[in-house]
C-alpha cells in the first residue's frame, strides 16, 4: 500500500471519528433541550411538583420542593404569566453540563416580557436535569429577591339613558364585618340576631370569626350590602362588634327595572382570564357577564395599570420587568328613557312578559322591559347558593329575557299579511271572500281542521273590516290567496330567518319549523294571522311595524345614542308606500272605529294605530291546557310634539285574565301615553 493511500484511510477514519462525536453531542443536545422545553410547558400547566422533580440533586439541596412551589407559583400566577414560551438559540457542552441558551416570551398582566436566558442541565440516572436557581425564572433574580406587582385601578366606563341618568354607575356598597373582639357577652345571641337581619347562617358566621387568621381585632366581612340601604345598617350597628366599611363598587340604580337590559358584572372566572390572555385583565378584573355590560364589554372595560418588578430584601426596586399604564374605560349613552322604562317595569312587573319601546322613525329603543325581574345588584353584592337556587330554580324564570326570544304573535301579525297582499297585488282594497259563521274550511280535504274566529259582523269581508273586526277567517284565505312561494318570498324580504344586528342576540323571527318552508294549506292558511308556525322576536316586530310609519321602510332598531345621525334602514321598501299607508289608516280604525278591537286604547287627541292580538299556543284543536299569549302593538302619530312611540307588547297566560291579554296590556299603555 502506497504512502499516498494510507493518507486517504487516514482522513476518512478521522472524518468518520469526529462524525461520531458531533453526532453524540447533536443527540446529547437534543436530550437536553427536550428536557428543557418538558420543565417550561410544566410551568404552564403550573404543575410545580413535576417541575422539583427535573431539578438536579444541586439544584434540590439548595431549596426544599414546598419552598420551591411556593416561589414559582407565587410569581408566576401572581403576575397572571400565561403562554410561555422559549425558542432555543444554541446548546453546547460547557464542563460536564449542557449550557442552553434561548429567548423567552410570556404573557402577563402587565403585557408581555421577553427576555434572554441561560439554563444548565446535566445527565443524572440517565436523564437530563436543571441546575435551577431563581435566575431560570427571570436572569436577574436572586433567591433573596421578590418579584412585585403594582396596581392602579381603572375605572370602568359608566352606562347613561339619554337623559345622561345612570343606568350603570361606578359607586359604593356598603360591607358588613365583625370585629370579634368586641362582641363582648351572650356572644352566640348577638351572632343569632346578625344571622336573621343579613339573612345568612349561624354556621357561616361562625367559621368566618373564627378562620385561623383572625385575631380579636381583626374586621372580619361578612356580607356586602347596598349603600342605600340604612334601615338595616342602623339595625346592625346596634349590635355591638359590628362595623361597617364603604367599599367601591358596581351599582345599578334602576336594579330590576333594567336587569335584563343592563346586566351585570362579576369577578372575571380562570378560564375568561385564560380566553382573555394578553388583553390586559388580571385575576382581580371585574368583567360583564350578561346584557349590555357584556356586550360593550370592549368599550366600558377599564385597563388597569400595571408594574411587575423586581425588589430585593431591603424594599429596594431593582428592576421593572413590564410596565402597563392605566386607561379608563368610556361611557356608553343609551337611547334608553329611563322614565319610560321605570313607568311600564312597575306597571307589569308581577306579570310574564315584555315591553319593546321605539321611536318610530328613527328606530331609537326607548324601553326594553322583561318580566318579571332579578336584581343586578344582587350579583354584585354576592348571591349565596341558597339565594341561586332560589332565583334559578322560580317557575317563572325572572332570569329568562323574554324581548331577546320569538313568539307567536297571533293577530298583531295580521297587518304583515294584509302590506304583503296589497304590496304583491294578490289583494286590493276591494278584495272580499264570501263565508259565513265563525268557523270554515276550504273544502273536506282539511278533514275536521277549521279555522276559527271570535266575531262575527255585518261590514263587508275586505282588509280593512277584517283588521277592525280582527277576522282570522279573512286573513287565513288572503295567505291562500297570495300563495306560498310570494308570502315565504316576501317575509324573507322582512328578515325571517335572519340574524337581526343589535349588540344582544336576538332570537331569529321564523315562519316554518323545518327546512322544508311551509307545507301544507292549512300551515299556510294559519300563518296569514299569525298562527301557524310564525314567531317573531319583539325588537323585530317593532322594526316591521315601523314599515308602516315609513311609506314601507322598516327603521334599523339601535341602542346606542347618536347625538344626530341619519335614519338607517334594516330593510327598505319591503312595502309600497300606498300599501304601508293603507294599512296604517285601517289601524287607526282599529282604535277609533267603536268596533275596533282596540277601541278602549282611545285618547282624545292623540292619533294611534294599533293591533291587538291573542295567540293559541294549542297542539291540537282540543288543547284546552297550553294557555295564550296576549299582545298589543300600536304607535303614535304625530304625539307630543313629534316624540312619536312605536310599542311591542306580550303578556303570557292570558287565558283566565278577565280583562284579556290585549286590553290588560292597553291599560298600561294608555297610562304611559296619557302620563308622559
Amino acid at each position: 500500500m502506497n504512502n499516498k493511500k494510507i493518507i486517504i484511510i487516514a482522513v476518512i477514519v478521522f472524518i468518520a471519528i469526529i462524525s461520531s462525536i458531533i453526532f453524540i453531542t447533536n443527540k446529547k443536545d437534543n436530550k437536553a433541550q427536550e428536557a428543557l422545553t418538558t420543565f417550561i410547558s410544566f410551568i404552564n400547566e403550573q404543575k410545580y411538583e413535576e417541575m422539583y422533580n427535573m431539578l438536579s440533586e444541586s439544584a434540590k439541596s439548595s431549596i426544599s420542593q414546598e419552598d420551591f412551589i411556593k416561589r414559582n407559583k407565587n410569581i408566576y400566577e401572581g403576575i397572571d404569566a400565561v403562554n410561555i414560551q422559549i425558542d432555543i438559540q444554541e446548546a453546547t457542552k460547557e464542563n460536564d453540563a449542557i449550557k442552553i441558551t434561548y429567548n423567552e416570551n410570556m404573557s402577563t398582566s402587565a403585557g408581555n416580557i421577553n427576555f434572554s436566558n441561560i439554563a444548565r442541565l446535566v445527565k443524572e440516572d440517565k436523564e437530563y436535569k436543571i441546575n435551577w436557581s431563581s435566575s431560570v425564572i427571570f436572569p436577574e433574580l436572586r433567591s433573596t429577591d421578590k418579584v412585585r406587582i403594582a396596581t392602579i385601578e381603572a375605572k370602568r366606563g359608566e352606562i347613561l339613558d339619554r337623559n345622561n341618568q345612570k343606568l350603570a354607575e361606578n359607586g359604593n356598597i356598603s360591607t358588613i364585618g365583625i370585629v370579634p373582639g368586641k362582641l363582648g357577652e351572650n356572644k352566640q345571641e348577638k351572632i343569632s340576631k346578625i344571622s336573621e337581619l343579613l339573612g345568612i347562617s349561624t354556621n357561616y358566621i361562625n367559621s368566618q370569626i373564627s378562620a385561623s387568621y383572625v385575631q380579636d381585632d381583626t374586621f372580619v366581612p361578612i356580607k356586602k350590602v347596598s349603600a342605600s340601604d340604612t334601615e338595616l345598617k342602623d339595625n346592625l350597628l346596634q349590635i355591638p362588634g359590628i362595623m361597617i366599611n364603604s367599599t367601591s363598587a358596581r351599582v345599578y340604580p334602576l336594579g330590576e327595572e333594567a336587569a335584563h337590559l343592563i346586566g351585570y358584572v362579576q369577578p372575571i372566572s380562570d378560564e375568561e382570564l385564560k380566553e382573555n390572555s394578553g388583553k390586559g385583565y388580571n385575576s382581580d378584573s371585574l368583567i360583564g357577564k350578561s346584557g349590555l355590560e357584556l356586550a360593550y364589554e370592549e368599550t366600558l372595560r377599564g385597563i388597569d395599570g400595571v408594574e411587575i418588578y423586581i425588589e430585593d430584601e431591603n424594599a429596594n426596586r431593582l428592576k421593572t420587568l413590564a410596565k402597563q399604564d392605566k386607561k379608563d374605560g368610556t361611557d356608553v349613552k343609551l337611547t334608553i328613557d329611563s322614565n319610560i322604562q321605570k313607568k311600564l317595569y312597575d306597571d307589569m312587573k308581577e306579570d310574564k312578559g315584555f315591553f319593546v319601546v321605539m321611536q318610530p322613525k328613527t328606530g331609537e329603543l326607548l324601553a326594553c322591559i322583561s318580566t318579571p325581574s332579578y336584581n343586578s345588584n344582587d350579583f354584585v353584592l354576592g348571591l349565596t347558593n341558597s339565594q341561586w337556587e332560589e332565583l334559578n330554580n322560580d317557575e317563572n324564570k325572572p332570569l329568562y329575557n323574554r324581548f331577546l326570544q320569538s313568539y307567536c304573535p297571533g293577530s298583531t301579525f295580521k297587518p304583515i299579511t294584509a302590506a304583503i297582499g296589497l304590496t304583491t297585488g294578490k289583494l286590493t282594497t276591494n278584495t272580499t271572500f264570501d263565508y259565513s259563521g265563525l268557523s270554515w274550511q276550504k273544502d273536506k280535504s282539511w278533514g275536521s281542521d277549521y279555522i276559527t274566529t271570535l266575531t262575527a259582523y255585518s261590514g263587508t269581508k275586505n282588509i280593512a273590516n277584517a283588521l277592525i273586526h280582527s277576522d282570522n277567517i279573512f286573513f287565513a284565505q288572503a295567505a291562500l290567496q297570495i300563495g306560498t312561494k310570494t308570502f315565504c318570498e316576501k317575509l324573507d324580504s322582512l328578515g325571517f330567518c335572519e340574524q337581526i344586528e343589535f349588540p344582544l342576540e336576538l332570537r331569529k323571527s321564523q315562519y316554518t319549523s323545518s327546512d322544508k318552508g311551509i307545507t301544507t294549506e292549512k300551515k299556510l292558511a294559519d300563518s296569514g294571522y299569525g298562527q301557524g308556525d310564525i314567531l317573531v322576536n319583539p325588537i323585530h316586530m317593532a322594526s316591521m311595524y315601523s314599515a308602516f310609519a315609513n311609506e314601507g321602510n322598516m327603521v334599523k332598531p339601535f341602542i346606542e345614542y347618536k347625538e344626530s345621525a341619519n335614519t338607517e334602514y334594516l330593510k327598505q321598501n319591503v312595502f309600497t308606500a300606498d300599501a304601508a299607508n293603507i294599512v296604517k289608516n285601517d289601524m287607526i280604525q282599529v282604535v277609533e272605529n267603536p268596533e275596533g278591537t282596540a277601541n278602549d286604547m282611545k285618547i282624545n287627541g292623540v292619533t294611534i294605530a294599533g293591533k291587538t292580538g291573542t295567540a293559541e299556543l294549542k297542539n291540537s284543536m282540543d288543547d284546552t291546557e297550553s294557555g295564550t299569549l296576549g299582545w298589543f302593538d300600536c304607535f303614535t302619530i304625530n304625539y307630543s310634539s313629534g316624540n312619536d312611540m312605536l310599542i311591542v307588547s306580550m303578556v303570557e297566560n292570558t287565558q283566565n285574565n278577565k280583562d284579556g291579554g290585549s286590553h290588560y296590556l292597553i291599560k298600561k299603555i294608555k297610562n304611559l301615553l296619557i302620563n308622559k
